[in-house]
This record gives C-alpha cells, sequence and structure tokens, in this order.
C-alpha cells in the first residue's frame, strides 16, 4: 500500500528518534562536526546511483557509523538501519531534479530522495543540523530541548481546547433536550472537535520525534484524549440527512479547512452540509439521537442504530415508553429500563450543568 510523503516522513522520524542506535550515531556524528550522508535503503535504483565505495555488509553501531561518516562519501544503509551495507560511496542522482538545496550533500541528499523515494538523512558540518528528506519532504532535527518547550505550550493549549469542548458539547446536549438547538451551536461543536483533533495531531508528532524522551508526553496526551467521548462524525451524523450526507466524506472536508476558515462558523456548516445557500445559522435543527444514545454503556451500536431509525428524533425517544422501546428489534425489557433511564440521567445532568 502506498503511503503519502507524510506518513513516509512520520515513520522516518521514528527511526531517528531520541533513544534510537541510529539518533546516536547521528548526534555521534555532529558532535564529532565531520557531516555526513546516509541513504536509509538499498534497491535496484539506489545501486544505479551508487559508484565506487565498497560494501562491507556488517551490523549497524553508533560508532561505526561515526567512524564510517570521517570518510569522503555516503553511507547506504538497511531500510530500519540494522545494517550498515556501503559506505565511502559517491551518489549520482539525476542532476535534472529541481533543488533548492545549495551545499553539494544536501542537493544529493534531496535529489536522491526525490529520485528513488527512499529516506535520506544529511548531517551538516557547517550548519551542525540533522536533515531528513523523504519524499520531496525536508525536515530538520531539532534537540529534546527545543521539542519539548513546544510541546508544553502546545499541551497547555489543549487542556485549554479540551475544557472549552466539554462546554460546548455539553450546552449542546442541554439544548437538544430543550429541542432548542440552532445550526450556529452544531457548527461551534464541530469547530471545537476540529481545534481538539488538531493540536493533538501536533503533539502527537512531538511525542514521534522525541521518542524515549517523549514518554511522559505522550501519558498526558494520552488522558487528555481518554475520555473526549464521541468525535465529529457523531454530530454531523445526528443533524445531516443519511440519504444525501456522506459522513466519512464531511469529517475530511472539515479536517482539509484552512486555519482561517476553521473560524467561520458559515463555512463549517456549509462544509459538512448543513447549510446551502443563504440558509441562517440561526435557524432551529432537531438531533436524530445519534449522540446521546451512543453514550449509554448499556446500548451496543447497531442497535442504537435501530432506537434512531425507529423514532425518527431525539425527542420521540426522550418520550417513549418502555413498552414502545421493546417494539424495536434486539431491545428487552432489561435494555428497555436501561435506555430510558440512561437518556433521563443524561438529561438531568445536562439541564444542571446548564443552569447552575
Amino acid at each position: 500500500m502506498l503511503r503519502s510523503p507524510e506518513e513516509a516522513l512520520k515513520a522516518t522520524l521514528a527511526r531517528v528518534a531520541p533513544g534510537t542506535p541510529l539518533r546516536d550515531g547521528l548526534e555521534r556524528i555532529l558532535r564529532g562536526r565531520t557531516g555526513a550522508l546516509i541513504v536509509l535503503g538499498s534497491d535496484k535504483t539506489i545501486e544505479s546511483l551508487c559508484s565506487g565505495g565498497f560494501e562491507i555488509g556488517i551490523d549497524f553501531a553508533p560508532t561505526s557509523l561515526r567512524e564510517l561518516a570521517k570518510m569522503d562519501g555516503a553511507i547506504v544503509c538497511d531500510k530500519d538501519a540494522t545494517k550498515i551495507l556501503r559506505a565511502a560511496v559517491q551518489l549520482v542522482p539525476d542532476p535534472s531534479i529541481e533543488t533548492q538545496e545549495s551545499g553539494t550533500r544536501h542537493r544529493t541528499a534531496e535529489r536522491v530522495a526525490i529520485q528513488t523515494g527512499v529516506p535520506v538523512v544529511s548531517v551538516s558540518q557547517s550548519m551542525q543540523i540533522i536533515a531528513l528528506y523523504v519524499d520531496g519532504l525536508r525536515y530538520v532535527l531539532e534537540g529534546s530541548e527545543k521539542i519539548l518547550a513546544r510541546a508544553n505550550q502546545a499541551l497547555a493549549t489543549l487542556e485549554r481546547y479540551r475544557a472549552r469542548l466539554d462546554q460546548v458539547t455539553s450546552s449542546l446536549s442541554a439544548l437538544e433536550i430543550e429541542a432548542m438547538v440552532t445550526v450556529r451551536d452544531v457548527a461551534i461543536t464541530l469547530q471545537r472537535h476540529e481545534m481538539v483533533r488538531r493540536i493533538s495531531e501536533e503533539i502527537a508528532q512531538y511525542v514521534l520525534e522525541l521518542g524515549v524522551d517523549g514518554r511522559l508526553l505522550s501519558l498526558q496526551l494520552e488522558e487528555l484524549s481518554a475520555s473526549r467521548g464521541s468525535g465529529a462524525d457523531m454530530v454531523i451524523r445526528d443533524y445531516t440527512d443519511p440519504e444525501t450526507t456522506d459522513v466519512d466524506a464531511a469529517v475530511a472536508a472539515l479536517q482539509e479547512i484552512d486555519q482561517a476558515d476553521l473560524i467561520d462558523l458559515n463555512a463549517i456548516a456549509g462544509i459538512v452540509g448543513l447549510v446551502s445557500g443563504n440558509d441562517s445559522i440561526d435557524a432551529i435543527i432537531q438531533p436524530r439521537g445519534y449522540r446521546l444514545v451512543s453514550g449509554l454503556k448499556a446500548v451496543p451500536p447497531a442497535i442504537a442504530g435501530r432506537l434512531v431509525d425507529h423514532f425518527g428524533g431525539l425527542q420521540n425517544l426522550m418520550a417513549a415508553t418502555i413498552d414502545e422501546l421493546m417494539m424495536v428489534d434486539g431491545i428487552g425489557e432489561l435494555r428497555a429500563r436501561n435506555v430510558r433511564e440512561g437518556l433521563s440521567r443524561i438529561a438531568e445532568a445536562s439541564l444542571l450543568d446548564r443552569f447552575l
């Protein structure tokens, strides 16, 4: 299965994260101020670009990488950096491949990465940086201290975003119980879901790049993500026509909008199909009930769907008696009571949160 350049970059970052033998070797080269050009993979295309040097085929070791980097030429490893295959190699990529780099080592690294699709690492002797070249992308590795500083700022932002998401979600639940939800309320909830998702992805990237140094950060991210509850997909499903709306496509469209449009509630509502043309975002809309019903632990997803489809809306579902609930396939008396009591608890909690 083909991976996107971003996915390939993430996989490469994991290979060079702090705590890995490869990162140890790169740090040794950086401290030794010798520079290096390292190819992370070998196939027929790579072999066709190699000139000179010698084959060694030894197990990878940070000290070996450091010593081999003292010689001119590139080092070729296997894709998992468990073997050093060749050293002192001259790489001859296609010179017609465009590159924005100026230094010989970096120009070669970028061209080889573009031509072969194999990640290439360039350690700059003069600039003292480690740069990754993956499928046309360039990424400069930074020290753990700098990354942790940015990660802690992002974590504080995520905590604020999560608190705000919890507030708007609770408010939406109360408005659903009262049948007073507007398109604006739904758009705000979707906006907050997307903001939390984006900052969470940013922190996940820091965790990946930090390697063993990011273990505490990973635990904090996991704690903040553990109780997010239903996502944007459930909100969209709750308020759009299932016959005309592709929920997965709507979620993807929401995730792709730029930062400027993310603050525009009209744009959000239009993208996910809540409004069209000159429709007002202050119009009242009714939920189908998927989001609240999916929060009931006693109700599996398939039965939740049947409940919503049977009653046609949250208000009808909230008003249903136990006997009426038992008319739905898969709902016995015990489950019907659990549904009835669960919805009542949600209604009470939502209204208390709203008015206290």
